[in-house]
């Protein structure tokens, strides 16, 4: 069987510091850099509607990636993500109204608060697996709605609550254009922070709690422990991806932050690629754009005669609901691996790809 990496013959790795680098050669380094200089550059060269789709992409991307952490190397299963990303939402929100911090330093704060509230959920659940933890998991997410919903003081219950603009020395980030490099350095942050956490030594016991739990045991790995630190990570990342939402829409709901956005993000480890970094980033885009492609699909519909039929006006009405369901079906039928397996192969089948020198 062929190997997926793309290391040139002849580049043999002599330490651990060599195989654990980020970037498995230079090229991919360079293009990296490349990218983001070209990304810094957008502002100038697309419109409003592209920097908030992007936008978009970087704070659900740094949810996403947490969720990843915990679903994807752990093992484990969580139907409550949206409602800890709602919940670092409320909490940046709360720490700056109400004790007056910069909000530059409630986003990590909120972070926090977010870790800890995922961990007194994760306690319980660290004991159990499957069916069990995915309904306790559950249950948090419908504790943490029903907070959302009474906690005047808190989330400004029914009312929602408002959330100021980024301000950096007197720079306020209240547009597009400026929130855009905001939402990149925490992306570019994050990403880099999970791709280290995983090379470490708390990252590799994630991934042998996963792959075989009672060898992970007798190796003397902790399973509570990692179990619970998984939780609290993945929480860690809802929270902030989360903040940064609230504060760049400047108004957060309770009913925002439902099931539904719990579904939602686990279509996009599992579209991407369950256990991994890149492919997270990938079901993420993909499912940012999914609703737009859609919108473009049904108005091309409608310009049909048959697409003004008043029973297919109506099933067009539900499309877009159906799509995430049909696309996780597909994903799981045809590319159960994600987007990022079927990129790796892709790679490894073109054995002249630019990359790989």
């Amino acid at each position: 069987m062929s190997s997926l990496t793309m290391r040139p013959c002849g580049d043999f790795r002599t330490s651990y510091k060599q195989d654990n680098t980020i970037f498995e050669t230079t090229t991919i380094k360079n293009v990296a850099i490349f990218a983001i200089a070209l990304l810094c550059a957008a502002p100038y060269l697309v419109d409003a509607y592209y920097l908030t789709l992007f936008i978009q992409i970087s704070y659900l991307g740094i949810a996403a990636l947490g969720l990843n952490i915990l679903v994807g190397y752990t093992g484990q299963i969580s139907l409550g993500h949206g409602a800890f990303f709602g919940f670092g939402a409320f909490a940046s929100a709360w720490l700056n109204i109400s004790f007056g911090i910069p909000v530059l330093l409630c986003i990590p704060l909120a972070g926090f608060l977010t870790m800890a509230v995922g961990m007194m959920f994760g306690l319980p659940a660290s004991r159990i697996k499957g069916l069990y933890l995915a309904i306790a998991t559950l249950a948090a997410q419908f504790i943490l709605e029903d907070f959302f919903a009474r906690a005047d003081w808190f989330s400004g219950g029914s009312a929602g609550s408002s959330a100021d603009p980024i301000s950096i020395f007197g720079f306020v980030f209240n547009s597009d254009e400026s929130f855009f490099y905001i939402a990149l350095a925490a992306l570019i942050i994050m990403y880099i922070w999970g791709c280290n956490l995983m090379r470490s030594r708390d990252g590799r016991a994630f991934v042998a709690v996963r792959d075989h739990y009672l060898s992970a045991e007798i190796m003397g790995i902790k399973l509570n422990k990692y179990r619970l630190l998984s939780f609290g990570i993945s929480s860690f990342y809802a929270g902030i991806g989360g903040a940064l939402y609230a504060h760049y829409l400047g108004y957060v709901s309770a009913e925002g932050f439902t099931l539904f956005m719990s579904i939602q993000f686990l279509a996009m480890i599992i579209i991407g690629g369950l256990g991994s970094i890149k492919g997270t980033l990938m079901g993420v885009v993909f499912m940012v754009f999914l609703p737009e492609v859609l919108e473009s699909g049904v108005g091309l519909m409608k310009m049909t005669d048959w697409g003004n039929i008043p029973m297919v006006v109506d099933g067009l009405a539900y499309i877009k609901e159906m799509a995430i369901g049909l696309v996780i079906i597909l994903f799981l039928i045809f590319e159960p691996q994600g987007m990022a397996h079927r990129w790796a192969q892709i790679k490894n089948y073109w054995k002249f790809y630019p990359f790989s020198y």
